[in-house]
């Protein structure tokens, strides 16, 4: 059998069928269970297809069928476009139709029947949704197991666009079954395993969630919306031996006084992706859980979840960090990365420059955007495959050091002719006392900041900021709120501030 994203699940229903696969809203489904439903997805997919493009989309929230609906997808011979029902319809109606989807599953959210309005050739699949115009679901029998190979699509994931229209990023079932089996082996995942599920399945990492779960039997644990920021509770509840977030979350949990010495114990893995890893907050998690490993992953969504990983030392890695951030660590098993200048040639080990990743999870392109894969897919001197450009800024290693995030090229500005990178600006302000967090952004004006903390003065933290940094680094205004913005995926929302800079 090929190497597919979903072989692992098939195997583990086999091997173990009463095993529990999933809890969620309250319920506990066996392998047995989602595989049924799954299957009965599936067969409704396959009595509808047609000749256009083998992609069902699924419009759902942490939910069986959302669950069911991927895992359906992917037995159906497509791959899966998941569609959340926070964003915007406009958005969500944008990416249906640049998908060119023909099925689309959806479970009872808000938003369903907004969505299903005048849509018009797509065959709706709703199996919990008895009010809903859709097709019969047929039985779990009638599935006809489809061949597929690692070439195939697995998912199509859709992003941010510069230019306003999301890009459809593809990944095969090679890039995806590459990462999975490589974190399987790297974090010896076991059935006995109970992991997080905190992402919504339109943030990539969520493939690890599931899929790294399923393919040894583990469980996958879950929590409502209500408690996503504070899940303390929801770790003790379910008992879970993985963790899986953005930092943000972590910080929050500390900010709510969640992160008290030792409140973990069940853990033996926190992993953390999406954004910078604040030093003080790999700190205080490791405090919380001091029977797990903690871990700093890297990877856009063009690499496959994740392509470094960076273990943390309580007694080296101060030391190992850059400005407050934990480093983005090593390339994983099969990657390939290299730091280079604005022409494309390695810049010396010490020195900073954008990093270029390749390897068998390296995406395929752009789903119907010639010019974007273009210019995102290179090649450089003496390497024969395509390498992707990340935008990120970082130090190349000296010797066997690690890699260490510098930030992005898009978030260095000029003021007054100097180069500032806007991470510098934030680290010195989350030195000073008071200041939970921080955030800066360009501006015409010069740089803004904002802040969170408490007993906190504007213009005392410039004066304090003279210590540290040099005049034209010192932001112009600098804006005290209750808390920063953040994405759906949990990020700091850029965007937003940028907004509030024209308020």
């Amino acid at each position: 059998m090929p190497h597919l994203l979903h072989s692992g699940f098939l195997r583990s229903v086999e091997r173990m069928p009463g095993r529990i696969a999933l809890v969620v809203q309250g319920q506990e489904l066996t392998y047995a269970e989602l595989h049924e439903r799954a299957r009965r997805i599936a067969a409704t997919i396959q009595q509808h297809a047609d000749d256009g493009p083998r992609l069902t989309a699924v419009f759902g929230e942490r939910s069986p069928t959302t669950f069911a609906g991927i895992l359906g997808a992917l037995m159906a011979g497509h791959a899966y476009v998941p569609l959340n029902p926070g964003f915007p319809m406009a958005r969500t109606r944008q990416m249906l139709s640049r998908a060119g989807c023909r099925t689309l599953i959806v479970d009872s959210s808000p938003g369903v029947a907004e969505l299903l309005e005048g849509l018009e050739g797509v065959t709706v699949i709703a199996p919990d949704a008895a009010t809903v115009p859709a097709a019969r679901l047929h039985p779990a029998d009638d599935w006809v197991p489809v061949q597929r190979t690692p070439e195939d699509l697995a998912y199509l994931l859709f992003t941010s666009g510069s230019t306003g229209a999301p890009k459809g990023v593809m990944v095969s079932h090679r890039n995806a079954a590459h990462f999975v089996r490589s974190a399987v082996k790297r974090y010896a995942i076991t059935a006995g395993d109970r992991l997080s599920q905190l992402f919504d399945t339109t943030f990539d990492l969520s493939v690890f969630d599931m899929f790294v779960a399923w393919h040894q039997g583990a469980t996958v644990c879950c929590p409502p919306r209500s408690v996503l920021w504070n899940p303390s509770a929801f770790v003790h509840d379910q008992r879970l031996t993985v963790w899986f977030s953005v930092p943000s979350v972590a910080m929050m949990m500390g900010r709510l006084g969640a992160l008290k010495s030792e409140s973990f114990p069940t853990l033996r893995w926190s992993l953390f992706c999406g954004e910078r890893l604040p030093v003080d907050v790999a700190k205080a998690w490791a405090a919380a859980a001091p029977n797990s490993v903690v871990e700093n992953l890297y990877g856009p969504t063009e690499l496959t979840v994740a392509c470094t990983a960076y273990r943390w030392n309580p007694c080296a890695s101060p030391a190992e960090s850059e400005a407050g951030v934990v480093p983005i660590g090593h390339a994983l098993p099969g990657m390939y990365a290299v730091v280079v200048d604005e022409h494309l040639v390695e810049v010396q080990p010490g020195e900073v420059g954008e990093l270029l990743v390749t390897g068998p999870q390296r995406m395929p392109g752009y789903w119907q955007d010639e010019a974007a894969t273009g210019r995102a897919l290179v090649r450089i001197n003496g390497w024969a495959d395509y390498f992707y450009r990340t935008g990120d800024r970082v130090r190349r290693p000296v010797e066997d050091e690690p890699f260490r995030f510098i930030g992005r090229l898009d978030h260095q500005v000029k003021v007054r002719g100097y180069r500032v990178e806007l991470g510098e600006v934030e680290f010195a302000l989350r030195q000073i006392e008071g200041v939970d967090a921080a955030a800066a952004v360009g501006s015409p004006e010069g740089i803004a900041a904002f802040v969170t903390g408490t007993n906190l003065e504007p213009d005392a933290l410039c004066l304090s900021l003279r210590s540290t940094l040099p005049d034209f680094a010192i932001p112009r205004t600098i804006r005290l709120l209750p808390s920063l913005p953040l994405n759906s995926n949990g990020k700091l929302d850029r965007g937003a501030l940028e907004m509030l800079l024209d308020a």
